[in-house]
C-alpha cells in the first residue's frame, strides 16, 4: 500500500513538474469581453550576407475564438521586398504525421512598416493574424510540424521549421517544431 502511494506520489510529482507553464503578453477580462495572448516566440531566424530575418508567432483567444499572430521582421542596409498579407493569404502548416493544416488570414491588408536605426539599417515589421480551421488543434496537438508555406499577396515562401536551434539575436533556445505541442493548451 505504501509503495503503491508512493509511486502515484511521485508520478504525480513529475507529471506536474513536467508541464511548461504559459507566458502571457496580454490577459484581460472586462465589460468588452476577454483576451488572451501567449509570449512572441522565435520560430525561424536566418541571417546571411548582412541580412537578418526573423519569424515570431503568439497565440491569442479573443472571446473564445483562437488565432495565430505571425510577426516578420526583416533587417539589411540593402533594398527590403515588401511580402503583404490580404484576404486570400494563408498559412500550410506541414506535420510530422503527413497532415497538412490551413490557416486563413482575416480579411485586413498589411505590407508592414519599415523603420530606420541608428545603425543605418531598414527594418520591416509585419504582422498577420490567422484563424484555425475547425479541428485543427488535435493534429497540431499530436504532431510536431516539420514545415510552413506563406502564401502572401506578392508570392509564396516555404520554410523548414528546426527541431531546435540558438537564436544569435537573444542567444536563447528555441524548439519550433513542437510551439504547438507545447503552447495550444494555453488558448483552450
Amino acid at each position: 500500500m505504501k509503495s503503491t502511494l508512493v509511486s502515484l506520489l511521485i508520478l504525480f510529482s513529475i507529471a506536474s513538474f513536467g508541464q511548461k507553464t504559459c507566458d502571457y503578453s496580454v490577459n484581460v477580462t472586462d465589460s468588452i469581453g476577454s483576451y488572451k495572448s501567449t509570449a512572441a516566440y522565435m520560430i525561424s531566424e536566418k541571417n546571411f550576407g548582412g541580412n537578418s530575418n526573423y519569424i515570431f508567432y503568439s497565440l491569442a483567444l479573443t472571446d473564445g475564438m483562437p488565432t495565430l499572430t505571425v510577426q516578420l521582421i526583416q533587417k539589411s542596409k540593402e533594398f527590403i521586398k515588401a511580402n503583404c498579407f490580404d484576404k486570400n493569404s494563408k498559412i500550410y502548416l506541414q506535420l510530422n504525421n503527413g497532415k497538412i493544416i490551413t490557416l486563413i488570414h482575416i480579411d485586413q491588408e498589411n505590407c508592414g512598416t519599415t523603420i530606420r536605426d541608428d545603425a543605418g539599417f531598414d527594418n520591416r515589421v509585419n504582422s498577420g493574424i490567422f484563424m484555425f480551421m475547425k479541428d485543427s488543434f488535435k493534429d497540431l496537438k499530436n504532431s510536431p510540424v516539420s514545415m510552413m508555406q506563406i502564401k502572401y499577396s506578392t508570392g509564396t515562401e516555404d520554410y523548414v521549421l528546426k527541431k531546435e536551434f540558438k537564436s544569435e539575436l537573444d542567444n536563447k533556445i528555441y524548439n519550433p517544431e513542437t510551439y504547438f505541442i507545447n503552447t495550444i493548451k494555453c488558448i483552450e
